[in-house]
């Protein structure tokens, strides 16, 4: 069996599962925000259900309208913070305690090796860089789970992708997912685990894993997952008490295809409008002008993209008609960045930094594009209308190509300053 297959067997108590069948599992954790989650709350009150399943194994994250940015939002907030409080949830992570979700929650140790993670959102599929199965579900899903502690789901089929060769300078998980998606597509991953292999995988950091596993939805995938070795164990025992397991991929694991790519002529990569697929090597760019960039998000929002973004920035400033905007994954992640001096840089370059939030991601707010501008994005969706007017331009691309871009005006690579 592969990786993915082991976890969901090991859950559904069984020996062995095949791709195509309908089980059910226990989950290690339930995962909801301000969008979701009040939809669940609402549902899971009509099972009748008094308790939650377990209130340790269920956290609820406040992300995408925070701090609220109207009263809508607020009240969305609100009924969290209320359930919280009722059902003596202590995974509850109120403003200025919190962080983006998906980086928050392998940071707080409460995503391990082996376990079964539900989120209602879509992409829960970022713990995969740990060795979990992690996927998105809607809030229905998300309330029968508050409720049973289980769930039922089809085993996906799985899929290999081999990376080979050590990628370069600037280049990072964002350009290798990014890659990826422009080889396969859309819908190239369509319900099935996406599972990361090779030497090239080997030699990221956690950050630019999570980076990859995140954005396996963007191929249509289920879950995206790779098997653990000591880098990531070294993660999980500063973070973690214990209580995981590791699983491995049988040699002799079935897959439904084996994707390979030598990585070590790679250059950044940048998305076009208005999908993920529309990929093009920096080389390939060509002069677009922007308006805004975007550094942030639960894709790329982690201490090696801040770095990343203020070793380009250092003694630099934003193009007079750039709007550069930096938002930190986590409350942690942006005190580390003070403790380095890399607000300084960001601020000095001419940058508003703001606390934790998807803010713009979604076109929630702090950063919505007018009808006709264009945004570089370290996020993870460039579709019509997704930061804004529909008539807007997203372009996705790592931190430091984003940071390059703002002091240049255009898109463009660190090389060229």
């Amino acid at each position: 069996m592969t990786i993915t297959e082991k976890i969901l067997a090991a859950h559904a108590g069984r020996d062995s599962v095949e791709p195509g069948e309908l089980i059910t599992v226990k989950v290690d954790m339930v995962l909801g925000n301000d969008i979701t989650a009040p939809v669940a709350i609402e549902q899971f009150r009509k099972t009748g259900a008094k308790r939650v399943f377990d209130p340790d194994r269920i956290a609820l994250v406040p992300d995408h309208f925070v701090p609220n940015k109207d009263i809508r939002s607020a009240e969305q907030c609100a009924r969290l913070r209320e359930f919280a409080r009722e059902q003596g949830i202590s995974n509850y992570f109120e403003v200025g305690r919190m962080g983006i979700e998906h980086c928050l929650l392998p940071e707080q140790g409460l995503v391990r090796p082996g376990d079964v993670i539900i989120g209602a959102d879509s992409h829960t599929c970022t713990y995969g860089a740990l060795g979990a199965f992690a996927t998105g579900v809607g809030s229905t899903d998300m309330a029968a789970a508050m409720t049973l502690g289980e769930i039922w789901l089809k085993v996906p089929e799985s899929i290999k992708l081999v990376y080979r060769g050590k990628p370069g300078r600037w280049v990072y998980g964002k350009d290798l997912i990014l890659h990826t998606i422009g080889r396969i597509g859309v819908d190239g991953a369509a319900y099935k685990a996406m599972e990361f292999s090779g030497e090239a995988i080997r030699s990221l950091s956690m950050d630019s894993r999570f980076t990859m596993a995140n954005m396996a939805v963007e191929a249509g995938a289920k879950n995206g997952i790779m098997v653990p070795d000591e880098k990531t164990l070294e993660y999980v025992r500063e973070r973690s008490n214990g209580g995981y397991r590791v699983f491995e991929s049988d040699p002799d694991a079935r897959y439904s295809a084996v994707h390979e790519f030598d990585v070590s002529g790679l250059e950044p990569q940048v998305a076009f409008p208005h999908l993920p697929e529309n990929v093009r090597p920096i080389s390939e760019a060509g002069k677009v002008w922007i308006d805004q960039a975007v550094i942030g998000s639960c894709t790329n929002g982690r201490m090696e993209d801040l770095r990343a973004a203020a070793e380009v920035l250092r003694g630099r400033k934003v193009h007079p008609r750039v709007r550069l905007l930096v938002f930190p994954g986590t409350q942690e992640i942006y005190l580390q960045a003070i403790r380095e001096g890399l607000i300084q840089i960001f601020i000095e370059a001419g940058a508003a930094v703001s606390t934790p939030t998807c803010g713009p991601c979604l076109g929630g707010h702090m950063g919505i594009l007018a009808e006709g501008e264009k945004a570089i994005s370290t996020t993870n969706r460039n579709f019509v209308g997704r930061m804004g007017h529909p008539k807007s331009e997203v372009y996705l691309s790592n931190a430091a190509v984003a940071a390059a871009s703002a002091v240049m005006g255009r898109i463009a690579g660190p090389d060229e300053l």
